[in-house]
């Protein structure tokens, strides 16, 4: 029964697939001029034909090399000969690029079947990646190997890309044969190749052996980025290893090769990756005592951590400590801070901070000024709130939908129905259609408080824009 249910099902594709070929068969009596997709990159498709048309049959020949076990035989019953090229192949390898054994069966189907492709670069790099992320490791070679006989070289990029893959997996005795003989394939050692190598390495745990990989990257003449510092900075730290980072950024600042950016900011970013937070956190007090300044990027990313794990408090401490010593927030730190003051009740250092990021330049925009605006209704001001509201829709950003919701959830909380009911209105003649349950609990709280006429309006509202 089993084999019989395969059996139908297969033949429903293999019927589906010949009925949808008879929509391409015209492809293959036209002649192929050069149009461009929604991309701007050049397609060649049937003469006349629109994109539409084109990606449709790139979409319907995908379908065909990820599903039908009799992949080539259905191919040569579409009759697309004359369109098949080196911008439809790659595309159909793109779309492809989780099936590794199909795309390879493809890309020879197109190789063998019509002699007047010829493979560029392109889809040969597509096919390499493929295979490597599918695990196709021998395949892969066999492609590889095909590119040095046709004097093809591999790029830096794609060659970075399968040393990654080799450590994703463990694999660090092939990455480091592929990084070996890349002289075979006429592809040069770049820094971006040995921070992948690195990469494979500190997978493993291998530390001393990125350490050594380093010396011959220096020895070799290449020039660490700051990728090669962080790399090896995150996996020490990772494997509790803060003292051999530290050494390692001492010792190649001695030799004149100075990190991009502070060798303790690699270091808050090596300990945060690892997740050693309160490390971080004492990393941080040490500079800010010394008088030095976190790079912006990391303090953002320290303070997020932070934040997360519900210290609110050092989070606004640690800003106020920076700022005194000239940091330069930008506008992820100003939304980090806000939230951050608005849920440890600061809402006075919110809106100070709020204050700084107009002052910078930064016109307000809802994710800066609700959390205030929760904080002060959490705290039942509401008046307060509803005046700093008005003050936003003057000078920010106009407020959007989640906004409104949120300030007429919590007027309602706080029995503030009437105020809800305004800005429930308010939100249509703006074009924001309310959710529903908006409508529900300002109609039962009016009605609660005696304000049926009220209550009776706004549901005429709903019924009026729902059509209901």
């Amino acid at each position: 029964m089993l084999v019989r249910a395969r059996l139908c099902f297969y033949e429903r594709v293999l019927n589906v697939t010949r009925a949808n070929a008879v929509v391409y068969r015209s492809f293959g009596a036209m002649t192929s001029p050069v149009f461009k997709d929604n991309e701007g990159s050049k397609v060649r498709g049937g003469g006349g034909v629109s994109n539409d048309d084109y990606f449709a049959t790139v979409h319907h020949i995908s379908n065909v090399v990820r599903r039908d076990i009799y992949m080539e035989r259905t191919l040569n019953k579409m009759c697309i000969s004359r369109i098949v090229n080196s911008e439809l192949v790659y595309r159909v390898l793109r779309n492809c690029c989780h099936c590794g054994s199909e795309s390879f069966r493809f890309f020879n189907w197109a190789r063998t079947q019509h002699p007047q492709y010829d493979p560029t670069t392109l889809e040969f790099e597509e096919l390499l990646k493929t295979l490597a992320r599918t695990k196709c490791w021998e395949t892969m070679w066999k492609v590889a190997h095909q590119m040095k006989t046709q004097e093809i070289p591999l790029s830096p990029s794609v060659v970075s890309y399968i040393i990654d893959q080799y450590g994703k997996h463990g694999l660090i005795d092939q990455a480091v044969e592929l990084f070996n003989r890349l002289k075979n394939f006429n592809c040069p050692q770049t820094t971006e190749i040995y921070n992948s190598l690195l990469y494979a390495l500190c997978e493993v745990k291998n530390f001393q052996g990125a350490y050594a990989l380093i010396r011959r990257m220096v020895r070799k003449g290449g020039v660490p980025d700051k990728k090669t510092y962080s790399v090896l900075v995150n996996g020490w730290c990772s494997a509790g290893k803060l003292k051999e980072a530290q050494e390692f950024l001492e010792e190649m600042s001695q030799k004149g090769f100075n990190p991009p950016v502070r060798g303790r900011d690699l270091l808050i970013d090596g300990l945060l990756n690892a997740g050693y937070i309160e490390s971080a956190k004492g990393l941080v007090r040490k500079m800010t005592k010394e008088g030095f300044v976190p790079d912006v990027a990391t303090f953002n990313s320290l303070a997020e951590a932070v934040c997360k794990s519900g210290e609110l408090g050092f989070c606004i401490d640690i800003y106020h400590a920076v700022c005194r010593l000239g940091f330069s927030p930008d506008i992820d730190t100003y939304k980090i801070m806000i939230m951050a003051a608005s849920k440890a009740d600061k809402i006075d250092d919110a809106i100070a901070v709020l204050h700084k990021s107009i002052e910078d330049g930064h016109k307000p925009f809802p994710s800066l000024y609700a959390p205030i605006l929760k904080g002060l209704c959490r705290r039942g001001q509401f008046d307060d709130a509803y005046s700093f509201f008005s003050d936003m829709k003057v000078k920010g950003h106009p407020p959007n939908r989640p906004v409104y919701t949120m300030l007429i959830r919590m007027s309602v909380r706080g029995s503030r129905f009437v105020e809800a009911g305004n800005y429930l209105v308010e939100m249509t003649e703006l074009n924001l259609s309310p959710l529903s349950r908006n409508f529900d609990m300002v109609t039962d709280g009016l009605k609660t408080c005696g304000k049926h006429d009220l209550a009776k309006k706004i549901e005429q509202l709903e019924i009026s824009l729902r059509g209901i």
